[in-house]
């Protein structure tokens, strides 16, 4: 198959869209905190903390959307735990967050470990399947690329445009932004800047884990160590090359996975002539690129990683 067959088939675009959903629910995550001024790279750790709880509360018994609702419970606790550190208590964003992130690892693997002490491969689940939406699914390429999802990739869409909405058009999305630009302003106007930042770090988390939840009961259907394989630390860096803006975070999370979805079938083509490991690489190469490209104009919120106490000026 040539490679401009590949790109511009509908199967092809069906597994970036796939490939790209954990990432849009960890970007999405990621955006809400620091446009909060918090940074939170705990979110490799609670990838792995929303896999293994939506996986297991399905395991145990609960349906699939309790699954993802306990998946965003345990990732908002995670978040509480974060926020709580770095904020009133004003300690260093970057430590905190390794910190949580290999808490939060730890913890998913004991509780793995002890659950199934004997168990040599994953139990599977009954994981969530393609939607057909009637009329839209039959539509010429981009029915089968968009409407032939499951329900969690329509939810992290719609959660593009739902998180758009609220920071762009809703007084509780200005106060965000602006407890992320200016935090003694937004207290200078009676709000709490804790209550703000903690809460849209539990918000940001709670869609963090969200992504890793979409890994075991979307597109696979069981929970393995290392299946979270550094999505995590490329949301922080798409947040970047989305300039903090929902609509150009879905178009990085896109191209990412396009990238890879497309060094996938270069492997198929190509076949054993080159190692596979240079495959594996372009689409984080490729990453680098376009945030090397963008990142010098990117307008950050300027009191990101600034610690604030009630009262400074």
């Amino acid at each position: 198959m040539e490679y401009v067959d590949i790109l511009t088939s509908a199967s092809f675009w069906a597994a970036a869209i796939r490939i790209a959903t954990p990432l849009i629910f960890g970007v999405l995550g990621a955006l809400i905190c620091e446009r909060a001024g918090v940074l939170n790279l705990g979110i490799e750790g609670i990838f792995v903390v929303g896999a293994m709880t939506g996986w297991m509360a399905v395991w145990i018994g609960a349906d699939l959307w309790t699954g993802v609702a306990v998946a965003a419970g345990c990732g908002a606790v995670f978040g509480l735990l974060h926020g709580i550190l770095t904020v009133p208590l004003g300690l260093s964003q970057h430590v905190s967050g390794l910190g949580i992130t290999l808490f939060a690892t730890a913890v998913s693997y004991f509780t793995y470990r002890t659950a199934l002490p004997n168990v040599s491969s994953p139990p599977r689940i009954e994981a969530f399947q393609p939607l057909d939406v009637p009329g839209l699914s039959d539509l010429p390429f981009i029915g089968p690329a968009l409407f032939q999802q499951t329900p969690m990739t329509f939810l992290a869409l719609a959660l593009v445009l739902m998180v758009g909405f609220v920071l762009y058009r809703t007084p509780l999305g200005l106060a965000i932004r602006a407890v992320g630009d200016n935090p003694a302003a937004v207290e200078a106007q009676g709000l709490s800047v804790y209550g703000l930042r903690i809460g849209a770090v539990m918000v940001g988390s709670a869609l963090m884990a969200l992504g890793g939840a979409f890994l075991t009961m979307s597109a696979f259907d069981a929970f393995f160590f290392g299946m979270i394989n550094g999505r995590g630390w490329i949301c922080i860096a798409l947040v970047v090359f989305a300039s903090w803006r929902p609509g150009k975070a879905l178009l990085g999370a896109v191209l990412f996975g396009a990238f890879d979805a497309f060094q996938i079938r270069l492997q198929n083509e190509v076949g054993g002539a080159i190692p596979s490991q240079v495959f594996l690489m372009i689409p984080y190469v490729l990453s680098i690129v376009a945030l090397v490209i963008v990142a010098r104009k990117a307008d950050y919120p300027r009191a990101l990683l600034q610690p604030y106490f009630r009262g400074q000026r």
